[in-house]
């Protein structure tokens, strides 16, 4: 069975794990340590129902849990704040590049509350934004990885209708590789993000591959392929 496309996460494999206090983008957004404080805690409700019903949120629905009217001033601030976290690893345009050239389509699923537009920024800032052909963010869809229907709507956006044709490329075994494993597609482990124990879900799925760095995978695919 070959390879038709591959499908990546962003946080931690398209863009490098960074550790930060996320606190710290809610206080630039507000400016008041209550505020934020409530912000947080509502985003981390967000990500609760994501692990353990598999049900996906967004910025705008973080703002309202936590009693607070955003402003544009206040959203761009937040975005602001994160940028520094946003860049994609330096392997990642060659990579989409030598795949394409290999007739494989590239897809993104990412578990975010953030909009799809402000990734589709990301991508453009970092000139690979040309070079997908399908993206799925779970703030644009009902569910999050690794909910079967996640991973069906990223296959969907690169229009492959057999699992087994496609590769999912993540950085975590319960979102990423169970999710992917369990609709079909082969799945590869990128095993360098220090992800939070309440994170890590009930079930460790197995990759068919581990890879250290995102250069490693084209011979992987090349073999499948």
């Amino acid at each position: 069975m070959t390879v038709d496309a591959v499908i990546f996460d962003w946080g931690g494999t398209l863009t490098p794990w960074h550790s930060v206090d996320p606190l710290g983008g809610w206080l630039a957004a507000v400016g008041d340590p209550y505020l934020a404080d409530r912000l947080w805690a509502a985003e981390q409700d967000a990500w609760l129902r994501s692990v353990e019903q598999h049900r996906s949120a967004t910025l705008a629905e973080v703002f309202t849990a936590a009693g607070v009217e955003p402003t544009e001033a206040m959203v761009r601030a937040f975005h602001d704040w994160w940028e520094p976290h946003t860049y994609l690893d330096p392997d990642a345009a060659q990579l989409f590049d030598a795949l394409r050239e290999r007739g494989v389509r590239i897809g993104i699923l990412s578990n975010t509350i953030w909009p799809g537009t402000e990734h589709d920024r990301i991508f453009e800032r970092d000139r690979v934004l040309s070079r997908i052909d399908g993206a799925v963010y779970t703030s644009e869809i009902p569910w999050t990885k690794p909910h079967p229907e996640a991973f069906r709507a990223a296959l969907s956006a690169v229009e492959i209708d057999d699992p087994a044709r496609a590769v999912f490329v993540g950085d975590r075994l319960f979102d990423d590789i169970h999710g992917a494993k369990s609709v079909g597609m082969r799945a590869v482990f990128v095993p360098h993000s220090d992800i939070p124990q309440h994170q890590h879900g009930p079930v460790a799925g197995e990759p068919d591959a581990v890879i250290q760095r995102l250069a490693d995978l084209l011979p992987i695919i090349d073999a499948w392929r």
